[in-house]
């Protein structure tokens, strides 16, 4: 299991960044409190998903971009702290589960190569930078 090494410092406490990126952790570490999780997309959603239970509210949606959940191993996701249970992001969340389910079973994640992989990052940074900019959080 690979170690991401991006835990967040002081910065915007009101943001929480969850993500298996080891880019958006190397270039956000220092702007976000992010919390690396080590795992695959499943993973983060997971994560995700206690953390909505816990009262975060989501900011981007776990699914986000035209990718479909088997077809990149990576995902970044933003929340922010709310004051009781979001009921729109628990759904969100829950289908967004369901969804990657259905995906896994019907074509399975392959194996893929280091420079396929970096490729992926890539694409869940831009992602990433994208949602930033459309939810004024680069400011």
């Amino acid at each position: 299991m690979r170690s991401l090494n991006c835990e967040g410092r002081k910065l915007n406490k009101k943001i929480l960044v969850i993500t298996n990126n080891p880019e958006v952790c190397r270039l956000y570490e220092n702007r976000f409190i992010i919390k690396a999780n080590p795992g695959n997309y499943y993973d983060v959603l997971m994560e995700v998903r206690d953390l909505v239970h816990q009262g975060y509210e989501l900011i981007t949606h776990p699914l986000m971009g035209s990718v479909k959940p088997n077809e990149t191993p990576y995902r970044s996701i933003i929340l922010k702290k709310g004051t009781d249970t979001d009921l729109q992001s628990v759904e969100i969340i829950e289908i967004s589960l369901q969804t990657y389910e259905k995906f896994e079973k019907m074509k399975p994640s392959p194996k893929w190569k280091q420079s396929i992989l970096e490729d992926f990052q890539f694409v869940d940074l831009r992602l990433f930078e994208s949602s930033l900019d459309s939810t004024n959080l680069y400011t």
